[in-house]
């Protein structure tokens, strides 16, 4: 099975990027999806995070506030590392079982989409880098339409992340999605048939 790890920033357009994959037959493993499940309660990271950071992050029926977790890591970079720490051990050990139960499966070609792909080094995990890339102000402009922030509030939450210069560095692939959904689409369709082709 051929895996791909497909990163990208913050309104970079990672996601469109994945679910382009997935309609060219890719299997999809999302590390933001498995990061909402193994913070359900009961769960052990659920455990290892109220012991952290106390049961005042906690909805009154069990659940994570992620919101308010959100803004505390994100004003405290050592409760932020807290976090990471309790949690990308258990993201990455979910993605590998999901890898393996994809090749298991004689699924031909799988991604796994995740934001911190190179950050937290799981690029051995995967056989090639696909980055999703947009020009900085792009970035900025998306952000703040989706979001709703200021510019200043887009630029602080941009520059908490690897830039996606620095990412350009470490891809096998670069998807540039600075233009149209239909320039993106033909590129990453051109990017696809040369991996069929080599298969």
């Amino acid at each position: 099975m051929y895996t791909i790890g497909l990163t990208g920033g913050i309104s970079s357009g990672k996601s469109t990027v994945s679910a382009m994959l997935e309609q060219l037959g890719a299997a999809i493993i999302d590390t933001d999806i498995i990061a909402r499940k193994i913070v359900e309660p009961g769960q052990p990271a659920w455990q290892e995070i109220v012991a952290a950071f106390g049961t005042s992050c906690l909805f009154p029926d069990g659940h994570i506030n992620r919101k308010l977790l959100g803004e505390i890591i994100f004003t405290d970079d050592h409760k932020r590392r807290v976090l990471d720490k309790i949690t990308h051990p258990h993201i990455q050990n979910t993605a590998r079982q999901a890898l393996q139960a994809a090749a298991q499966q004689g699924i031909k070609t799988a991604v796994l989409d995740a934001p911190l792909l190179i950050e937290v080094g799981w690029q051995h995990m995967v056989q090639a880098v696909w980055v999703v890339y947009v020009d900085e102000e792009t970035q900025i402009e998306r952000l703040m339409r989706r979001d709703r922030l200021d510019r200043s509030q887009a630029l602080a939450r941009i520059h908490s992340q690897m830039s996606l210069r620095e990412k350009l560095l470490f891809a096998t692939v670069v998807i540039d999605n600075s233009g149209n959904l239909e320039a993106t689409q033909k590129q990453v369709f051109a990017a696809w048939q040369c991996l069929a082709a080599n298969q």
